[in-house]
């Protein structure tokens, strides 16, 4: 089997299937902060199609001065961003029908059971995503980025061109409002990262 260093030297030579390979062992990471950002499993398709088709694009200009998946998680970023701006009101606002909304999220490949499997789960990841449906585009951006990618908020505000204060500052309206949601009494500074969202995968 080839490594990740082999496929994204074929790939930077043309070769189609190679990049198809190495597309395969992010494409549910780069889907669920899709379908997390937007909701609509429409909107996580297009946004996650887009996101590889500016890699494959721009693969030529990776040197590997980062991670791979550092290198295109700032392109799934500007194509949210970008997203964000093209339209004149939050993704979220557009309807989706409670069969999409309620549906599983199967992301990774640890064997653990679906977000269905149970009732409770199933309530709670419906209380998560009301929450985040009701913060901007921008902090649910950032909320992700921080809990669900685990960057630092000096990480975020070099990618989001922004202040590391005013990163935090968004971190936490956010996770107030799924305390709120979900009627938690802990305060926000005691959740280690992915502890709410975490509920999610």
């Amino acid at each position: 089997m080839s490594s990740e260093n082999e496929l994204i030297a074929r790939s930077q030579a043309g070769d189609a299937e190679a990049f198809c390979l190495l597309a395969r062992a992010y494409e549910r990471r780069v889907y669920s902060l899709a379908l997390y950002y937007s909701r609509g499993r429409q909107d996580a398709e297009d946004l996650s199609q887009e996101v590889w088709l500016k890699a494959f694009a721009a693969l030529r200009t990776f040197r590997h001065e980062s991670s791979f998946y550092t290198w295109l998680r700032k392109i799934t970023i500007n194509c949210f961003l970008n997203h964000q701006r093209s339209r004149s009101r939050s993704f979220w606002s557009s309807q989706q029908s409670d069969s999409e909304t309620s549906q599983p999220v199967e992301i990774g490949d640890n064997g653990a059971p679906g977000l269905e499997s149970t009732l409770q789960n199933r309530l709670v990841v419906e209380k998560v995503m009301q929450a985040l449906s009701e913060v901007t585009p921008q902090q649910r951006l950032i909320f992700l980025l921080k809990h669900e990618e685990g960057m630092t908020y000096e990480e975020i505000s070099r990618e989001l061109g922004c202040s590391p204060g005013t990163v935090k500052k968004s971190v936490s309206r956010t996770v107030v409002k799924l305390r709120e949601r979900l009627g938690l009494t802990e305060e926000p500074d005691n959740y280690p990262s992915g502890a709410v969202t975490g509920l999610l995968r």
